[in-house]
């Protein structure tokens, strides 16, 4: 067997090559879910309502756009350079421009007009991401069908997440703020030029992602030569609960990954006092991650990813049990014991976070068992498109519940009311979304260890039948 027929074998260009994958959209993404809402209500002065409808709209748009950019992708017959990398490279350079006007203020515009504006470049981001985001998802399952290296790769492309995720959650807040009349207020100047900045390291990362990965899990030359039908791949996408269950999972996941990173930003502004804080966070909860990591995959090999993933959420969701209980406690008044709190929590995440994109691999898998054909985008989209959901939930939810507490962007100091009730959004909804996360994932989520491996032999036995 040559080379270009391996199923398997990657290297560690290959990880690293992936990793850069992620990487690219996070340097953008996670400019969203840290400073977006802020953005919007402190420094175009768009109120929290009118955000709440924003969001809801642009993701009623995806849900035409996903599952359309994932059916295209799986109706066309594969290029030279493969079958995802094309598109992602392509999608990448407006992708970047759309990040950039999101964050950009052009001056004089009446608050009517800021709004259409904000809808306009959000719109616009969304769907560039989106096609970025559908292919490179794609990617991985054929990268290699190997399921260690699978892993691996989860492993890798967390890594790059979180590397991607830096600049937005650790350099920026000690950038981006002035001190106007003794406050600390975000500065929309300071925040458009490093998002300029970063707009262009994510084109730089995406092409060394093209040039670094390589597809090697090919579809049959009988798949290739017969007819795409989104509505056959549909209706057995709906018989998949694997990929049911692991779609509400990754969409809890989100949404509390969005939620907290947004909230706790106006907590550490606002509550404590201190936004610069506000990139201890991100080490809190990605250094468990790097402790973690190079024990991950002899973890997975002695008890499954479902039940590693299963037992960190369970104790994440205790840990902000716990923080929400002491929210009149010396636990709420001071933030490194916060901040513990929250790398306590992130330990329990990590097993998760690392290996929820070696799931969905897994599911991806589990649809060519029952449908006799790899459709990797159109899956990846319906998959893409839930975890939006999340993301909405997260978006539109962040601002209504500022805006039930009473939080006004338009003032430099909120009331004492609405600073204490910070706290309580910042640690009760996480609790919730944590608890129903753990329900899901090991209730409903089947593929333990044993039903992983009983897959894999009945897959690559369909695979050489169908050869």
């Amino acid at each position: 067997m040559t080379e270009e027929r391996q199923t398997h074998g990657i290297k560690a260009v290959d990880k690293i090559g992936y990793a850069l994958g992620d990487m690219g959209g996070l340097l953008t993404f996670s400019l969203v879910n840290s400073f977006l809402t802020m953005f919007y209500t402190d420094i175009l002065g768009i109120a929290n309502a009118s955000i709440t409808v924003l969001m809801l709209v642009a993701r009623i748009w995806d849900a035409v756009n996903d599952p359309m950019w994932g059916a295209f992708i799986d109706s066309r017959r594969p290029t030279k350079h493969g079958r995802f990398r094309p598109y992602i490279i392509g999608a990448s350079i407006p992708l970047a421009a759309a990040a950039f006007l999101m964050f950009l203020k052009l001056p004089g515009l009446t608050d009517g007009q800021y709004l259409i504006y904000a809808y306009v470049t959000y719109i616009i981001y969304g769907m560039m991401y989106t096609g970025v985001n559908i292919p490179y998802g794609s990617l991985a399952s054929v990268i290699t069908d190997d399921e260690i290296e699978r892993s691996s790769l989860s492993m890798w492309r967390s890594v790059g997440a979180g590397l991607g995720g830096l600049p937005a959650q650790i350099l920026l807040p000690l950038f981006v703020y002035s001190t106007v009349a003794g406050v600390k207020v975000l500065d929309g100047k300071k925040l458009s030029m490093a998002v300029g900045v970063l707009s262009l390291l994510t084109v730089a990362a995406f092409f060394m992602h093209f040039k670094l990965t390589k597809e090697r899990v090919t579809v049959s030359e009988s798949q290739s030569k017969s007819n795409y039908n989104i509505f056959r791949s549909i209706k057995m996408l709906l018989k998949n609960k694997p990929f049911l269950a692991l779609c509400g999972v990754s969409m809890l996941l989100i949404c509390f990954q969005m939620y907290t990173q947004t909230v706790y930003n106006y907590l550490f502004k606002n509550f404590y006092e201190k936004p610069g804080l506000y990139s201890i966070v991100t080490i809190c909860t990605y250094l468990p991650m790097a402790m973690f990591l190079p024990v991950m995959s002899k973890l997975v090999r002695r008890f499954g990813k479902k039940e590693i993933c299963s037992a960190g959420i369970a104790f994440a969701a205790v840990i902000n049990i716990v923080m929400y209980l002491f929210g009149h406690t010396a636990l709420a008044s001071n933030p490194y014991l916060f901040l513990v709190m929250t790398f306590l929590s992130g330990a329990g995440q990590t097993f998760l976070v690392l290996e929820i994109w070696a799931m969905v691999m897994d599911v991806i898998d589990y649809h060519e068992l029952l449908s006799g054909r790899r459709e990797e985008s159109t899956a990846y989209s319906f998959y893409s498109f839930v975890r939006k959901l999340g993301q909405t939930a997260a978006g539109a939810g962040v601002p209504a519940i500022l805006e039930l507490i009473g939080y006004n962007g338009k003032l430099s100091v909120q009331p004492p009311e609405v600073i204490e009730k910070l706290y309580g959004i910042s640690t009760l909804v996480p609790a919730i979304i944590l608890t129903a996360l753990f329900v899901l994932l090991f209730f409903c989520y089947r593929l333990s260890k044993n039903e992983l491996v009983k897959l894999q032999a009945e897959l690559q036995s369909a695979r050489q039948n169908q050869a």
